[in-house]
């Protein structure tokens, strides 16, 4: 299938199961302005065909076999959207957590010449649900902190996976993201940061984010030792650890 819009709209998964499939068939409703490509990390369940993708119209299903996680898979879909001549992607997890209503307020913030469009749950208008109490004091008193020192930008919400970037900050070669030490987590908060101290375009939009009332907090960072691992990633780019010398 050819690109039909200027903007792609990429989901990240890795083993949702039917959260996934609804997520997709849902999007269509609000998807109308991107084209849709799934970033897959490997998911070994079965959720992820070629079926689905006809039946949601999705232009893409990537599938990562290299080494790494998030930041991997970021790196995957940003090189096949930037050869595909796409003008801006929105990124979305694909565990079904986020509000699909604020998918045309991302295309909106891309059109209006934003180059890094940051969903929060916590800035006016935005809405959160169940959010697990150690997830919201760790980014409301930690995470959110050190990303807004380390970028000289306020941030409200800097864990949460839905955002935009412009073709200009992806293909900047100060910013040069398309390097194999982003290979965990580092990536999101790589952009975040650089975006706002290299002088692009930054802002926040509100979002929603809602966690299931009860069972397990929905999550691929497992463990003492996971979050411990995502901490030091954090610090590592807050200090500048990823960051090129001009």
């Amino acid at each position: 299938m050819l690109r039909q819009r200027r903007w792609a709209a990429c989901v990240f998964v890795i083993n949702e199961g039917e959260k996934v499939r609804q997520q997709l068939r849902e999007m269509q409703a609000y998807g109308g302005s991107v084209d849709l490509i799934v970033a897959d990390g490997g998911s070994t369940d079965g959720s992820l065909d070629e079926a689905l993708m006809r039946e949601v119209e999705g232009r893409a299903l990537l599938v990562k076999t290299g080494p790494g996680k998030l930041s991997a898979q970021m790196r995957m879909a940003f090189d096949y959207c930037m050869a595909e001549d796409y003008e801006g992607v929105i990124v979305i997890d694909g565990n079904g957590k986020d509000g699909l209503e604020a998918l045309p307020r991302f295309v909106a913030a891309l059109e209006d010449g934003w180059d890094h469009v940051q969903g929060s749950r916590y800035m006016a208008g935005g809405h959160h649900e169940n959010t697990p109490l150690s997830r919201h004091l760790a980014v409301r008193l930690l995470h959110a902190p050190l990303v807004s020192l380390a970028s000289g930008f306020h941030y409200t919400d800097t864990t949460n996976g839905f955002r935009a970037y412009s073709r200009r900050l992806l293909l900047d070669p100060a910013i040069d993201l398309f390097r194999a030490c982003f290979d965990r987590y580092q990536l999101h908060y790589y952009l975040a940061i650089e975006a706002a101290r290299r002088g692009f375009r930054v802002k926040e939009i509100p979002v929603s984010r809602s966690y299931p009332p009860a069972g397990k907090t929905p999550t691929k960072i497992q463990g003492i030792g996971g979050q411990l691992a995502v901490l030091r990633q954090l610090f590592d780019v807050c200090r500048g650890g990823y960051r090129k010398e001009s």
